[in-house]
């Protein structure tokens, strides 16, 4: 579903804003990292500081399993700004096989992930069902 050009412009990027909604339709977005792995965007719940382990964008998804992903490039020039959104369905995954594979993507991506102790934290999977971009996404 991803065109090469736009996994490209992807896998270039270190963030993206995970926009969530609660099942009133409330959005919530917020910077994340991730890991693209078989069709699916994963996102872990790192050991940055947080109040708690349920927060806004689990139990958005929970209540509401619609999501999306922006990954976007802002430049001075304003021939190079590009976006790709990418919409779909998420999960969250607390353990088991895929729990691995995603934490072995995240870790290969994020060298901070590597001392962290995400064994015991919850992975938000995202399955790709629609994808759309503009601009420079070369």
């Amino acid at each position: 579903m991803l065109s090469t050009s736009e996994l490209q412009f992807i896998e270039r990027r270190s963030v993206a804003h995970l926009a969530t909604a609660d099942k009133s339709g409330k959005p919530h977005v917020v910077p994340v990292c991730f890991a693209y792995l078989d069709g699916r965007f994963y996102i872990a719940i790192d050991e940055k500081p947080k109040r708690s382990l349920r927060l806004k964008r689990l139990r958005n998804i929970e209540e509401n399993a619609r999501v999306a992903l922006v990954f976007d490039r802002y430049d001075n020039d304003w021939e190079r700004l590009g976006w790709v959104l990418v919409q779909g369905a998420a999960t969250v995954v607390v353990e088991g096989p895929e729990h691995q594979r995603a934490l072995r993507a995240l870790r290969e991506r994020y060298q901070q992930y590597q001392s962290m102790a995400l064994e015991g934290r919850p992975v938000i999977a995202m399955t790709v069902e629609r994808v759309s971009s503009w601009g420079d996404v070369s």
